[in-house]
């Protein structure tokens, strides 16, 4: 306990005297906290801000931020320090850090049925160009043309596909770090596809074209029923307001005629 009280102080007298460099000391120790990262960070990200979004800068300022709030709880209860108020400093700074994420997973649910949308109607222009190329062609040729989400875990599954890993590998890769409806499914379908002979290729397209058809009509299904849930609020929203100023105005006529 005493040990780690003494090194709070010196890094906070550090930093106050500027004789360590707050911004590189923390740049320095943040690789020390990546196994805290979450499986599904990057991915979140991506989402948020697209895929040219730069996950170390992001994550240092998370770490950055979480360590300050650990160390201000520190000296907030100094005067008091034990070890129940140690617990509650560190938890304190895992719980900033922790803030972001759960921003970044609410904006995903939020968002999940655009997200999930995507991924059908991308899968149809893919399938146009699979007719004319080879999967691992038609994917690199698509990459342009996909939603921004995905070009990132698109290049990074052309690369391997090109690299000479010829098994499933690269594909469930790519529908882990996108886990939206159906990934998993698809991407194995399209593992079939590209391993299939030129003379089956034909009947195996038939099959993939079904199964994104059927994709995309969940989709428009799900659309719908959003819009629907969407409507029926809004008219529960409008009769609870007309009720309730219905109700309003005879209690208001019944006291003024009871005054009278």
């Amino acid at each position: 306990m005493m040990f780690i009280v003494i090194t709070a102080i010196v890094l906070f007298i550090a930093f106050y005297t500027q004789v360590v460099d707050k911004n590189k000391f923390i740049e320095e120790t943040e690789p020390y906290f990546r196994f805290l990262m979450e499986d599904d960070y990057k991915f979140l990200l991506e989402v948020r801000y697209g895929a040219d979004v730069d996950v170390n800068v992001i994550y240092g300022k998370r770490v950055q931020q979480g360590l300050i709030a650990m160390v201000a709880l520190f000296f907030m209860f100094l005067s008091n320090l034990n070890f129940l108020t140690l617990l509650t400093s560190i938890g304190g700074g895992y719980v900033v850090f922790k803030m972001q994420h759960s921003k970044l997973s609410r904006y995903y649910k939020a968002n999940l049925s655009r997200i999930n949308s995507m991924l059908p109607y991308y899968l149809k222009s893919l399938e146009i160009l699979i007719q004319h190329y080879t999967v691992p062609v038609a994917l690199r040729r698509s990459i342009d043309s996909a939603p921004e989400i995905f070009k990132a875990g698109l290049r990074r599954l052309v690369d391997k596909i090109e690299a000479g890993d010829s098994s499933v590998q690269p594909y469930m890769d790519f529908a882990q770090e996108y886990p939206v409806r159906d990934s998993m499914r698809m991407m194995r379908l399209l593992y079939r596809l590209g391993l299939g002979s030129q003379e089956n290729k034909q009947e195996q397209l038939m099959m993939f074209s079904r199964t994104v058809s059927s994709l995309q009509n969940k989709s428009r299904e799900q659309k719908y029923k959003e819009r629907l849930e969407a409507m029926e609020k809004k008219t529960l929203l409008m009769l609870g307001v007309t009720g309730g100023g219905t109700l309003l105005f005879l209690l208001f006529a019944m006291m003024t005629m009871m005054n009278i």
